[in-house]
């Protein structure tokens, strides 16, 4: 366990994935108290262990079934290397699983055991996300100043019934999420444009003001979610799983009827078409598409720049934009709040604060500067837990090395050398430079995931102007994709300059880190692909030095890597399989067959 919580803090262990613990009550009594907490797992040789255990250990246990104690700890400990490493690399987030479960509509039928990749929607076995967002910002009401409370209602009625009908005109690629989504019916319905809707009516996100506001709203949304899946029900027919008195005993519902009673009178009067309604989804990519705050998180800066695989990009908030341009001269008002103006316990506050209304859980994060303190996260991860939220994530500003929004456009540490350069920043002469008769430069041996490449880097006036990259045997498709690496590399560096001359860095930052299938060497001698190799080539080359033996470097006249003896190649033949994509194909009795995955040619 410890071991999963501190992997990300090894660049390019795991990638594209975001990393979360599932963390009980009692750990956290156990933290609070100081106490031993022991890592266990069920008795693996229990003749019936392939047959019932299912990942539920309370479940085992009541069973009479036997667990083997593996390791004992402090849970102090334990809790220590969580928020060290999430204040390390914003990873892992903390998942309160047991609460989640305490408070699931689903506990009598379908327990929760994992959420998705974002951590909004806990689900149990072949769960089905099925989420939608509204635009909260369009419901402002300029005339009375105030939200467009009955637009808002209707909107949320007619959102709940498409997401209801989605369920019935999706086509399910396994029936097993089909049987176990017609059983519950779960759907999350949430919101973008919190952040947006609060500029307009002047209140500063955080403050205590929308706290308040934020349980009336959000308390409203729920209301109107219940009774619409309520009357879908009395049209429709509950969900399969429905069982009126236990859905109404689950956390959520009690603190639901506390507020708004006629729900459970609607409920008992019509039943429930789903299990679960409210989700509030991160809607990066929507929320931005539409011109929106995302999800329920306040703007990170009203001008930044945002990286994507084209470069950075300069982007304006248009709702602050439009503010400065009818107030020229003028500051933001106080109500323009940013990610960076808020605490971290800003954020939990508001998190906490929607989490009441929200039946399924919540993407936030909690947004601090660089230097907050391990002891600050911990702080905060324990208020998050002491006020309700089921889950917590925080990120600190700078504490990953790729960040995807930033208020400045700099570069990178002095040590990466990768200057941030727009990719569609204007050349200063458009002008291809012709390659001289005779070249200096040096070839760089290095291991890749698809053997040893001979990477030759040769210059003009002291800056590489060519790239040629010799792996595989010729003919075959190793050996072609790596020519054609290095001539378009070549055809980069040779054509015009950019504004702050640093073609090479740009070229190695969108190399350097690109992953295949596999990869070879540990740390800063961990290679991901043939490109990867490319861009610490370059970067070695550059820095004029070898570093501890991660290559070694031999200065070479002018010549063709291709003219390298054979024996100095070391790749037994494989080529690429276009079945599987690994770098198994071998030539054997006159036909390529693949020996990883069996395809042949022939």
């Amino acid at each position: 366990m410890l071991e999963f919580t501190t992997i990300k803090q090894t660049a390019g262990l795991v990638t594209n994935a975001n990393l979360s613990v599932c963390v009980s009550n009692d750990f956290m009594e156990a933290v609070k108290n100081d106490a031993d907490w022991d890592f266990v797992f069920p008795d693996t040789t229990d003749p019936e262990y392939d047959e019932i255990w299912d990942g539920d250990l309370q479940k085992w246990k009541e069973l009479g079934k036997e667990v083997k104690v593996f390791k004992t700890v402090k849970a102090r400990e334990v809790w220590h290397t969580i928020i060290e490493s999430a204040w390390k690399s914003a990873e892992p987030g903390v998942v309160f699983m047991e609460r989640y479960n305490e408070m699931s509509n689903s506990w009598y039928f379908n327990k929760v055991i994992a959420t998705n990749p974002c951590g909004e929607q806990g689900l149990p076995g072949w769960g089905v996300c099925n989420l939608s967002a509204i635009n909260l910002s369009r419901f402002y009401d300029e005339l009375n100043d105030d939200v467009a409370w009955d637009e808002l209602g209707t909107c949320v009625r007619h959102s709940v019934r498409f997401l209801d009908n989605v369920i019935d005109t999706t086509p399910y690629h396994f029936e097993e999420n089909k049987e176990n989504q017609l059983k519950e019916r779960r759907i999350g319905l949430g919101s973008m444009g919190l952040a947006e809707l609060l500029i307009k009516l002047r209140v500063r996100y955080g403050s205590p003001e929308s706290i308040v506001f934020l349980d009336k709203l959000y308390g409203f949304i729920a209301r109107e979610a219940y009774l619409a899946s309520a009357e879908i029900a009395g049209e429709k027919g509950s969900f399969k799983a429905f069982e009126v008195d236990k859905y109404l005993e689950s956390g959520f519902m009690k603190h639901l009827l506390e507020t708004f009673p006629e729900v459970g009178s609607a409920i008992q009067k019509q039943g429930m078409r789903n299990v679960t309604v409210i989700t509030q989804a991160p809607t990066g990519s929507t929320g931005t598409m539409v011109g929106t705050s995302t999800g329920i998180e306040p703007y990170f800066a009203f001008e930044y720049f945002r990286q994507s695989r084209l470069g950075m990009d300069k982007q304006y908030v248009p709702i602050a934009q439009e503010w400065l341009n009818e107030n020229p001269g003028r500051d933001l008002p106080a109500y323009f709040v940013t990610a960076q103006d808020l605490s971290a316990e800003d954020h939990v506050r508001v998190q906490a604060a929607i989490q009441k209304w929200v039946d399924s859980s919540i993407s936030k994060t909690a947004n601090a500067p660089n230097d907050f303190t391990v002891e600050e996260t911990k702080d905060l991860y324990e208020l998050a837990f002491e006020l309700g939220c089921k889950g917590v994530t925080i990120y600190r500003d700078g504490s990953r090395d790729t960040q995807v929004l930033t208020t400045e456009k700099k570069d990178e540490p002095e040590e990466k050398q990768a200057v941030a350069v727009e990719a569609a920043a204007p050349v200063k002469e458009k002008k291809y430079q012709r390659r001289p008769q005779i070249l200096q430069g040096a070839t760089y041996k290095m291991n890749t995931p698809l053997g040893k490449a001979y990477i030759t880097i040769n210059n003009v006036n002291g800056a590489p102007f060519e790239v040629i990259v010799n792996i595989g045997k010729a003919g075959s498709d190793v050996f072609a994709m790596s020519e054609a690496l290095g001539r378009v590399a070549t055809l980069f560096l040779r054509f015009g300059e950019l504004p702050d001359g640093n073609k090479e860095r740009l070229l190695i930052k969108h190399l350097k880190g690109i992953g295949g299938t596999g990869a070879v060497g540990f740390g800063p001698n961990r290679v991901e692909s043939v490109a990867d190799a490319v861009a610490k080539a370059l970067e070695i080359h550059l820095d004029g030095q070898d570093p501890n033996g991660l290559v070694a470097a031999t200065t070479l006249p002018d010549m063709n890597a291709t003219e390298l003896e054979d024996e100095d190649f070391d790749f037994e033949g494989k080529d690429i399989c276009p079945s599987c994509g690994a770098a198994a194909l071998i030539n054997t009795e006159g036909c390529k067959s693949c020996a990883n995955c069996g395809y042949s040619r022939c």
